[in-house]
């Protein structure tokens, strides 16, 4: 193979895009995107319980054409999956919010823009041509979250998104061990790490080191970002508060629990995001997707429901649907991509995404992507179904291994 070949051309999975961001990458960089929550098993076990959902492959009915449009808290996106809320994208490769807000602007899907962005909201917003969504968390300061809210309302914001599972933050060991810290602090083996990953340190050297931007702009917070403070005074009572500011479509990530669930439906969220946030918080939690179909079951059949953590493919999204969720949400497979190459990178595996997840729809015998319902995941170790809608769904058995 030509040593001419652009980095993306030697992606064909994420799996591809993980390998060539971690040589390109700067180890503390890598590590900060890559890694999980203590020993790191939940992020595995994530990806693992998705691969065991085994799908029923349909023959002879005509899919020659296919439509993967999906419509989620009333609007309607060509694809079935958008980018979920990370901090500090830019670190990935500089750039990286504005790639990630101009793909969602060409592929009509939503781009979730983190308060620790390293680009401002309303510079996203105006770069993803309206296509953004707003997350938050709530800190100490909550006169800053409640900024956040009226700046993003008044740049157009229509949905903004609650995480609520970080009440305080996990450990994470390859962070510990390469000192990852915000601001970073450079010592002899941060430089030697950065002076081994030349590309990337001299295109984020001529970028400029990113910044939260949406602290630094703020008018009354202190501009700082403290990425360790505590979260932990979130509540019920905060939730009223979140709710009665905002107006527009209010989503709560970050729950796993059935009886959680029905209590943010009974307080006025207009949807929930499944997550166990791809294993980064609570390390002896179970598979997100584990959880999926009870929480469908206890909020009914018409709330909504997005699911993210453990995604690697375009049939995982198929998986997610058939288990219940209305929309699914990538995070980690489009960091590996930028890593590595940049833009170029995140193209590629946006468009291999989207051809896996049409080709799964068509091998399952399917032409749109609204028609998944369970009747396409047959007998294995996963969860199973008695009904053949999962949003009707009740649980036959669940293995002892789940």
């Amino acid at each position: 193979m030509s040593d001419n070949i652009l980095p993306s051309q030697k992606i064909f999975s994420i799996k591809d895009a993980r390998e060539l961001s971690r040589k390109r990458l700067p180890k503390l960089v890598f590590d900060f995107i890559d890694g999980a929550s203590g020993d790191e098993k939940l992020a595995e076990i994530n990806s693992r319980a998705l691969d065991q959902i085994r799908l029923e492959p349909k023959v002879l009915r005509n899919v020659e054409k296919r439509s993967l449009k999906k419509k989620v808290l009333g609007y309607e996106f060509d694809f079935p999956f958008g980018f979920a809320p990370m901090g500090m994208t830019n670190l990935s490769w500089p750039g990286a919010d504005s790639m990630l807000a101009a793909e969602s602007a060409r592929n009509n899907i939503p781009t979730c823009v983190s308060m620790a962005s390293t680009t401002t909201l309303e510079k996203m917003y105006e770069l993803s041509e309206g296509h953004s969504w707003m997350q938050l968390y709530i800190f100490q300061d909550e006169n800053f979250v409640m900024e956040l809210l009226d700046r993003a309302k008044n740049t157009g914001y229509e949905v903004a998104i609650l995480t609520v599972d970080v009440p305080v933050l996990s450990r994470r060991t390859r962070d510990d061990k390469n000192g990852f810290s915000y601001p970073f602090k450079i010592g002899p083996k941060q430089f030697f790490d950065f002076a081994t990953h030349p590309t990337w340190s001299l295109s984020t050297l001529l970028s400029g080191i990113p910044k939260p931007m949406n602290y630094v702009t703020s008018k009354s917070g202190d501009g700082i970002f403290k990425r360790k403070e505590s979260r932990g005074s979130t509540d019920w009572d905060t939730l009223k508060r979140v709710r009665d500011k905002w107006k527009g479509k209010l989503i709560i990530k970050g729950v796993m629990s059935p009886d959680d669930a029905k209590l943010i439906k009974d307080a006025g969220a207009d949807a929930i995001q499944v997550s166990n946030h791809g294993g980064r918080q609570l390390d002896s939690a179970t598979a997100a997707i584990n959880m999926l179909p009870l929480i469908r079951k206890s909020v009914g059949s018409e709330f909504p429901l997005i699911f993210d953590s453990g995604i690697r493919s375009g049939s995982d999204i198929v998986r997610a649907l058939a288990f219940g969720a209305d929309y699914a949400m990538i995070g980690r497979p489009v960091m590996y991509a930028m890593g590595a190459d940049g833009r170029k990178g995140l193209r590629r595996i946006v468009e291999i995404i989207k051809e896996e997840a049409s080709t799964t729809l068509g091998l399952v015998g399917l032409n749109d992507i609204n028609d998944i319902t369970s009747n396409i995941v047959i007998d294995s170790t996963c969860l199973l179904y008695t009904s053949p809608s999962p949003r009707d769904a009740t649980l036959s058995r669940m293995p002892s291994s789940a």
